[in-house]
């Protein structure tokens, strides 16, 4: 199972999407606060569907609490910042992977500790990009993720509906 981290997310839909994300792939989220919303927000809840019960959010007060009570393997930190893709990663069950909040990332005081343990990420973009989406964001990292360990745990024979 994998860790995704949530640092002070500030979009309900964005947070929603993720929930339904890691009820349908097995992840575990976490959110970090302070939120940006509360997390009864009629939007978190629509982008979520009826995935939400299912996919056992925690919220934590600080990362470091997060650390603390979960300690998780490796932490991997995702930032337009990095110099290291995604890619050239082998991801390990346990791992948690961070993502900072959508109008400005991880702030330097948790980004630059992952740099220099040589877990500061980026997602290739073309020159000139800001930054992706962030559920887009997770979607893609989580799924490379589960796809290094054969998507352990998938109904490999059922397809995708989607809506």
């Amino acid at each position: 199972m994998f860790h995704i981290v949530l640092f002070e997310p500030e979009i309900p839909p964005n947070t929603g999407n993720i929930i339904r994300l890691c009820a349908n792939s097995g992840a575990q989220l976490h959110l970090i606060h302070p939120l940006g919303f509360e997390l009864d927000d009629k939007r978190l809840r629509r982008a979520g569907l009826d995935y939400h019960e299912f996919s056992g959010v925690q919220e934590h007060l600080s990362l470091q609490a997060f650390q603390d009570s979960v300690m998780p393997s490796r932490l991997f930190g995702l930032s337009t910042k990095a110099s290291d893709h995604y890619h050239q990663i082998k991801f390990m069950p346990g791992d948690a992977l961070l993502f900072g909040p959508e109008s400005r990332g991880l702030p330097d005081e948790v980004r630059e500790p992952l740099r220099q343990q040589g877990q500061l990420l980026r997602i290739p973009m073309v020159e000139n990009s800001r930054s992706l989406n962030l559920s887009n964001s997770v979607a893609l990292i989580l799924y490379e993720a589960w796809r290094q360990q054969g998507f352990d745990g998938a109904a490999l024979n059922k397809g995708c509906r989607i809506y």
